[in-house]
């Protein structure tokens, strides 16, 4: 992989989407065991999934794996940590908000 190039590949995976009061979730598994690194894209093929309240949802798809180039990658891991604290929302004040 170069400087400012970047590749793709398409790899099986497998989608679970649990929609039960015990556990809310999505997950994706790729079934060739690819590994996603920083600033790489993912995108799957196909309608999204949907689970009915109580049910947990599972299929078998397509996705492509856009990989980033060097650069992109170096950029995504330097500048990761900052975007991840725009999530975080602190506050010390003893005051009551009404």
């Amino acid at each position: 992989m170069g400087l400012f190039t970047s590749s793709s590949e398409t790899v099986p995976c497998t989608i679970e989407v649990s929609h039960r009061f015990e556990s809310l979730h999505a997950h994706l598994r790729f079934d060739n065991g690819a590994i996603i690194h920083p600033g790489d894209e993912v995108i799957v093929a196909g309608a999204p999934v949907s689970a009915p309240f109580g049910k947990v949802v599972t299929e078998s798809r397509q996705a492509t794996i856009r990989r980033a180039s060097a650069l992109k990658r170096a950029w995504t891991r330097a500048t990761g940590d900052l975007g991840a604290m725009e999530l975080c929302e602190f506050s010390f004040s003893d005051a009551v908000r009404p």
